[in-house]
């Protein structure tokens, strides 16, 4: 009897659980923005606090079920685009606009950066007449801003089917880190957006002098981020650290890796699935010690935090190998104290 009072009690609990989350679901809204390459498109609205889902696909075309080699060979009418579905109550259409408008080039009439033609083009597909009065707000707003020499050309249509990508290409960029990062960089996308909205761009997280790092700095600390160094193994000061906060740059404070994503590697350093922020973080070719691997820096401070492998668990695969000497952690309860506050959602 008591067994069948606890069971009935935990199939209402699910119930009622399910039922919360169904109603949720009820007001979500959708937003679809094309914006050239979707493996570049995927990351900065999957850091938005909101978004509940972003996929990336095909849009905008009349052909049925498209597929990669069709769109991107330029055999249809569809663009590469990705779709966002967010919670209105925690982030508005506004918001999900501008950040379209930080990861494109809005002036170019002919594709994005590297890749060429119609389907690399960018666009903007309304859902309704709000979403289309605010985004032809803001394309006005940046059009009249004097920010561009050539006009904005960023089409705002309205939305048709929506086509998922092939699942290799969903989250690409967590997949196949060494090649989205390469991609990026060489595709030219990266640096004008650093160069374009670099002035747009929260940029507190600055470098010390030399002498500044010095004095800050112990020698540990030193070594590792400024002159490439490594601590020892398991003698170290978070590599079995278990308390939830955020781990930031020794030097610049820039926020680099969550303890939500921290796992026992057995290796003796700190061990990661993935950054807290992917802007926050370079990779490079290292070929020293005999061996190629990926080092993994800082992006403003340029510190040398430690090497990325791909012999990590899921969902990611990635092992981010990072010297303790290199972070600083902050606890959850002093995040809003210290300026963090904006990430006190990751462990809630």
């Amino acid at each position: 009897m008591q067994y069948t009072f606890i069971l009935s009690a935990f199939l209402v609990a699910i119930a009622s659980a399910l039922a919360v989350e169904a109603r949720a679901a009820d007001t979500y809204k959708t937003a679809i923005f094309g914006g050239g390459c979707f493996w570049c498109m995927e990351p900065p609205f999957e850091q938005v606090e909101g978004v509940v889902d972003v996929k990336a696909g095909y849009s905008g075309g009349k052909e049925k079920d498209p597929t990669y080699e069709q769109v991107s060979s330029g055999r249809t009418s569809h663009l590469e685009c990705v779709q966002v579905v967010y919670d209105p109550e925690k982030v508005s259409y506004r918001e999900l606009v501008e950040v379209f408008w930080h990861q494109i080039d809005p002036t170019d009439k002919g594709g994005q950066f590297a890749d060429r033609g119609n389907h690399y083009t960018t666009a903007i597909f309304y859902h309704d007449d709000e979403q289309k009065a605010i985004a032809e707000r803001s394309r006005d707003e940046l059009d009249s801003s004097g920010k561009f020499d050539s006009p904005v050309v960023t089409s705002i249509l309205p939305a048709t089917l929506f086509y998922p990508a092939e699942e290799y290409h969903q989250d690409y960029y967590l997949k196949n880190v060494l090649h989205y990062s390469a991609y990026k960089t060489g595709s030219g996308r990266a640096g004008y957006i650093e160069r374009v909205w670099k002035a747009d761009t929260k940029s507190e997280y600055v470098k010390p002098s030399e002498a500044e790092l010095r004095e800050k700095l112990n020698a540990m600390q030193f070594n590792v981020t400024q002159k490439d160094g490594t601590e020892p193994a398991f003698d170290n000061e978070y590599w079995d650290n278990k308390d939830a906060g955020l781990y930031v740059d020794i030097v610049s404070g820039e926020p680099l890796f969550s303890s939500t994503d921290k796992f026992k590697s057995g290796t003796g350093w700190p061990s990661f699935t993935q950054p807290v922020d992917g802007g926050n973080v370079v990779l490079k070719s290292d070929q020293s010690l005999f061996m190629v691997r990926t080092e993994v820096r800082s992006k403003k401070a340029d510190s040398h935090l430690g090497h990325l492998f791909d012999d990590g668990p899921e969902p990611t695969g990635m092992r981010y190998c990072i010297n303790s000497a290199s972070l600083r952690f902050i606890p959850v309860e002093k995040l809003e104290d210290e300026g963090y506050g904006e990430y006190l959602h990751l462990f809630k």
